[in-house]
């Protein structure tokens, strides 16, 4: 790829870089402790745009490539990882399968209102007892004249409680696994679709997790976003780009605890010295600043390859899983290098630290990328 950024790529990136600073780091710490959902921030992010960053301008968007997406992604996830789930959700799983899929009615009913932040979305697929086996659905959905009636549940929903609209996988036949799945755009407010309680979780405090219910919801054949049979391709490319902002989200929440522990580092005295001073605490700075780098390139040349239309399956399952490992590496470095310090909610890293184990687990755990990754090595040789 070309790792020149366009003038267009370098503006974008420095007005999130500002959002970040300026309004999102200063709270995140409250939404941390309140476990409130960010709506100042996710306001913040719909004026500027970036609840709409792909999506053409025709349809009330941006119209950015996904490079840009990337950058922006990172930024504000390196202010408040919690804002940037919505951002993510919003741009990758919601906004993309309409653009992909979606009819040109309900490209002009949904788009320029999810691109507004007018209206927030949410995709639904993982259930109680299905995570990583899509394949295995339960949530069903029945033909009845004009309309489908669903039934059945979603489990760790990001954004579920707070959405406007759900972008929902459901099986026609259980039987067929899943050459039975079609996918579905329900909005709030029909009948029998409902949200449980906001989950408490270990990190991304104020981003909202929810169980989704539905009890003989009646959702219009016209709001059928996939048909049986094509659903389940649906979810594995969303799922694809997907992988591209949790990739930017990890980099992000690993920069900005780099970034404190490397100030630290120079300000903390320890036997007459700043203990960046201390070779051990050079190498950890060292380990850092190479993971994070090397998990930004995985995540630019995925973007990149997304945005000439060649295939990106492999690379976005690669840098989703490299730089949720770095996350998690970088997080536990930066608390170690503060030390006590780093184990107490009065610094910022120990909330980084939490934040950053979701990244290898949502949108497919590690083991998941590497089973993507191992598939289409063998692929190519086949």
């Amino acid at each position: 790829m070309n790792f020149t950024f366009t003038d267009e790529q370098r503006s974008i990136r420095e007005v999130a870089a500002q959002l970040a600073d300026e309004k999102l780091a200063p709270r995140a710490a409250e939404y941390d402790e309140s476990e409130e959902f960010t709506w100042q921030s996710v306001k913040e992010l719909a004026e500027l745009g970036f609840l709409g960053m792909t999506v053409p301008e025709e349809y009330g968007g941006v119209g950015a490539d996904q490079v840009t997406y990337a950058l922006a992604m990172e930024e504000v996830s390196r202010g408040c990882a919690a804002t940037s789930v919505t951002m993510t959700v919003q741009n990758s799983l919601v906004n993309w399968p309409i653009m992909y899929a979606g009819s040109e009615e309900q490209k002009k009913r949904y788009l320029p209102k999810l691109a507004s932040g007018e209206w927030l979305g949410c995709y639904g697929l993982s259930e109680p007892a299905v995570g990583s086996d899509p394949g295995a659905l339960s949530t069903t959905a029945v033909e009845d004249g004009d309309y489908y009636i669903l039934n059945g549940s979603k489990n760790f929903i990001s954004n579920g409680g707070v959405a406007d609209l759900a972008i929902i996988w459901a099986t026609v036949d259980r039987e067929a696994r899943h050459k039975g799945i079609a996918t579905f755009i329900v909005e709030k407010g029909t009948p029998g679709f409902s949200a449980g309680k906001s989950e408490h979780k270990l990190g991304i405090h104020g981003s909202n997790t929810v169980q989704l219910y539905f009890e003989n919801c009646r959702v219009a054949k016209a709001n059928v976003l996939a048909a049986p049979g094509e659903g389940f391709k649906l979810a594995m490319k969303t799922l694809d780009g997907g992988r591209i902002g949790v990739a930017a989200q990890a980099v992000g929440i690993a920069q900005a605890a780099h970034d404190y522990s490397v100030k630290y580092a120079l300000e903390r005295q320890a036997f007459g010295k700043p203990i960046s001073d201390l070779q051990a605490i050079q190498w950890k700075i060292a380990d850092n600043a190479m993971q994070i780098e090397a998990a930004r390139l995985l995540t630019l040349q995925a973007a990149d390859l997304k945005d000439k239309g060649l295939p990106y399956t492999e690379q976005a399952a690669m840098a989703k899983l490299f730089a949720s490992q770095a996350a998690n590496f970088v997080t536990s470095n930066a608390v170690q290098i503060l030390g006590g310090y780093g184990y107490l909610r009065d610094y910022p890293v120990e909330r980084f630290f939490r934040d950053a184990r979701i990244t290898e687990i949502y949108e497919g755990t590690s083991e998941i990328q590497r089973l993507v990754i191992s598939g289409q090595e063998l692929k190519k040789r086949r």
